[in-house]
């Protein structure tokens, strides 16, 4: 039986205010605004746009506020054609985060979560997780994660987990149950440090891989991903670019494109090949998710000399 949905993303709806300055001022100082974007952001938001950009059939289960914050992220989410049926509406605020981006690329962020983290196990929709074939969980409480992933599991949708900064400094102890219910857990080369308490990205590999998930992927920004599974014990570069814009979202871009690539029927080198790319040409523009479209990136992979 063909599922309803290719992907389910799980996490964070917030709010992006995004600002690109020509400097980071100090105390008392201004700064001149060079140019500014705002929108729908966070994990879950970011990962079914950028899904849905990609071709996908993607869907979202996420928790917002009955305000002006939470009709943005409605009307975004609509506009792209991705599934709001999983969002739910809480009489909290809607959480945001604001960004400040300087001429040279370099980040600050101030972030209110929200209702965003009040997303309970019994708030999630059981059906739209049994009719996808993929799972993303991004920055999420540990028990609806946990929640989540059993669900999946017994509906043999695959289950991809990202644990971002906050669940990744609990420490790989108190995140070992929900890991050995997951397929595949991406995350950069700090949150491995955290989670492991490890430098060595390929150790944090081993340690996290041996808890059950068939594939661990740590992303390394420039110097692209190494990859632990399904055959693979390699670093795979990252691809070049001219210009870094805003690299806010390149994770959840990546996610989207090594899902793309593995429904589209890519080995999974290839499949983490291509969501280099999509990752790549997120970060040329402003925004959490201004993923390219499946032509784009294989345009961009032929221009790179390469094939999938």
């Amino acid at each position: 039986m063909s599922k309803s949905y290719d992907v389910v993303a799980v996490g964070h709806a917030l709010v992006d205010i995004r600002i690109v300055v020509d400097r980071f001022p100090g105390p008392d100082e201004e700064a001149r605004v060079l140019d500014q974007t705002w929108g729908g952001g966070g994990s879950a938001v970011n990962m079914a746009i950028d899904a849905k950009r990609l071709g996908l059939r993607s869907s979202v289960i996420a928790k917002i506020g009955f305000d002006s914050f939470g009709r943005i992220i409605v009307d975004e989410l609509l506009r792209e054609g991705v599934d709001i049926s999983g969002l739910r509406i809480s009489v909290g605020k809607t959480g945001f985060t604001i960004v400040v981006i300087d001429k040279n690329g370099s980040i600050t962020m101030y972030g209110y979560k929200g209702v965003a983290e009040d997303l309970e196990p019994g708030d999630i929709d059981l059906d739209i997780i049994s009719n996808s074939r993929y799972v993303h969980i991004a920055s999420l409480r540990i028990d609806t994660s946990i929640h989540v992933a059993e669900i999946a599991r017994k509906n043999n949708s695959k289950v991809l987990w990202d644990p971002g900064r906050v669940l990744a400094g609990k420490g790989i102890d108190a995140l070992s149950k929900l890991i050995e219910k997951v397929d595949i857990v991406l995350l950069n080369n700090l949150e491995a440090k955290m989670l492991t308490n490890l430098d060595d990205h390929r150790e944090a590999a081993k340690i996290i891989k041996s808890l059950g998930p068939e594939l661990v992927i740590v992303k390394r920004g420039s110097k692209g991903v190494y990859a632990l599974g399904y055959g693979l014990d390699e670093e795979i570069p990252a691809m070049n670019i001219d210009r870094v814009v805003d690299t806010t979202g390149a994770g959840d871009a990546f996610a989207a494109g090594l899902i793309a690539g593995m429904i589209r029927g890519y080995t999974i080198k290839k499949a983490i090949l291509y969501a280099n790319a999509v990752a790549a040409l997120k970060i040329t523009k402003l925004g959490s998710h201004e993923a390219p479209t499946h032509e784009e990136v294989v345009n961009f992979i032929w221009e790179k000399g390469l094939a999938i």
